[in-house]
């Protein structure tokens, strides 16, 4: 677990109560937050950032919400209908935040996402209720093969953004309390340094409670699922000219009170 001024091994600390497994974690997060109120962390020392991988590396659903912002909706050329659009990224790409990431299209875009955990197991949850069931947030990109997501007479999203490495997440993961207003966070994109996205979260047309809600209306919700709740205005494809990532390209992701992912692309290995 990380703390402001250092971090701390959480099995260790706790003498085996808790594990070392974030994702089992989840499943215990009430007992967690309560013991973490009276831990200190043990050391100020930083973390190595090219050793954190995604925050919870195996839920069992990654659920994705499309056109959530009206400026993307009408950049996309869609218009927003009477509920979300819910797709899904398989879990197998989901990456650290620091992590490399082949250029496995011509067409790769980006997509930088609020992302939330579950921390409880719920089903039918109303939207008035829905943060209670939020283990916290974290930043995200729903890296996009726009050639894949699109061939063919029906669109292959869930496919198309599930390529290895296309699901970065982190820094960490962020409980509710460590933040005043998680409904209304600054969130942005830069590419290379040129800042290509950039809103609030309090802009989205379905806020967290009500995709809470809506998911938890047909899905059970396990701890450690995400909801990865969809970009703001500016992705590449709808440019013009369209702009895709490239080897050698740096992509930063950041967002109010939960830090940044600084994901670089490289050549597909041969």
């Amino acid at each position: 677990m990380v703390w402001p001024s250092g971090h701390l091994d959480v099995e260790s600390a706790s003498g085996g109560r808790f594990g070392s497994d974030t994702q089992a974690l989840m499943g215990e997060w009430a007992d967690l937050l309560a013991w973490m109120e009276g831990s200190e962390p043990a050391s100020a020392g930083a973390i190595e950032p090219s050793e954190l991988g995604p925050p919870l590396p195996r839920p069992r659903q990654v659920f994705a919400i499309g056109l959530n912002y009206a400026e993307h909706a009408e950049e996309a050329g869609h218009l927003r209908e009477g509920v979300p659009q819910v797709f899904t990224k398989f879990p197998s790409c989901l990456a650290g935040p620091n992590a490399r990431v082949s250029v496995a299209s011509p067409r790769l875009d980006w997509e930088v996402e609020l992302v939330v955990a579950v921390g409880a197991e719920a089903s039918a949850v109303e939207a008035e209720n829905a943060w209670s069931v939020v283990a916290g947030l974290m930043v995200g990109q729903d890296l996009s093969a726009r050639d894949v997501q699109l061939a063919g007479a029906a669109p292959q999203w869930s496919l198309g953004k599930s390529f290895a490495g296309f699901g970065p997440t982190g820094p960490a993961l962020v409980p509710l309390a460590n933040l005043d207003r998680p409904d209304d966070l600054a969130i942005e994109c830069l590419l290379n340094g040129e800042r290509v996205q950039h809103a609030r979260t309090s802009q989205m047309v379905w806020p967290v409670p009500e995709l809470v809600a809506r998911l938890s209306a047909v899905c059970t919700l396990y701890p450690g699922d995400l909801i990865f709740t969809g970009t703001p205005a500016g992705v590449g494809n709808r440019r013009q000219p369209p702009r895709y990532l490239a080897e050698g390209d740096l992509l930063v992701s950041r967002i109010e009170g939960l830090g940044e992912l600084s994901n670089t692309f490289c050549a597909v290995a041969g």
